[in-house]
């Protein structure tokens, strides 16, 4: 049963039928799959898999990526209020994207991505100043700071990544906090993160969620 359910739910993804995917998840959950299965082995796997096909020319299936990674957000906020017990949270991270920088969409995938792989999210939006990035994760108790920037210049800029690392040294946080960048520049560039001081740098939501991850374990107290 779980093996077709699988099947439908990937074709769904695949064809962007957002009102397919959910009506296989909540037959899935009348047929008697938990909501913990739902998750990890029905949304996830179905992501990896899209990351998967679509890694080859990912600018040009980003509709299709952006889909995916909403509906498995949608899909886990739904499915975590029936855990039978409360979630383990991975950690937390705040997102946005650089001061100077409007671009959402890569930032909303990667979202999606995260919210099903257990990590708790705050998005500060676009156009985000260094010093906000910083006062966010203080108060939030995030662990790792994701900038998106979609240009080359708001990557490399004074006002983006550059300054969040100087903000975190001056306020003794170096070490406390790590910093991971994605977007358009840091795919055509893979030692840009290195030049930007943050700690790495992500392709698409699955392999920032894994990074994220081990960013986070790394400064848990």
């Amino acid at each position: 049963m779980l093996e077709q359910i699988i099947k439908s739910y990937n074709e769904a993804i695949f064809d962007t039928d957002r009102e397919q995917a959910l009506h296989v998840i909540h037959s899935a959950i009348t047929q008697g799959v938990s909501p913990e299965d739902v998750i990890f082995k029905i949304v996830i796997p179905a992501i990896e898999q899209m990351v998967k096909s679509i890694s080859e020319d990912f600018d040009a299936n980003l509709a299709q990526h952006f889909m995916t990674a909403q509906i498995a957000a949608e899909v886990t906020e739904e499915m975590l209020a029936h855990f039978s017990k409360p979630p383990q949270v991975i950690g937390r991270v705040v997102i946005g994207t650089a001061e100077g920088d409007l671009h959402s969409l890569g930032k909303r995938i990667v979202m999606g991505c995260l919210k099903a792989q257990m990590i708790e999210v705050t998005d500060l939006g676009v156009n985000v100043p260094a010093e906000r990035f910083v006062a966010e994760a203080v108060a939030h108790g995030a662990r790792v700071i994701g900038i998106s920037a979609m240009m080359a210049h708001t990557a490399r800029g004074e006002n983006g990544c550059l300054r969040v690392r100087q903000l975190l040294q001056e306020r003794g946080l170096e070490g406390k906090i790590k910093i991971i960048v994605g977007g358009a520049p840091f795919r055509f560039d893979h030692e840009l993160y290195r030049t930007v001081q943050a700690d790495a740098w992500a392709e698409d939501g699955i392999s920032a969620g894994k990074i994220i991850t081990d960013l986070i374990r790394e400064v848990q107290p």
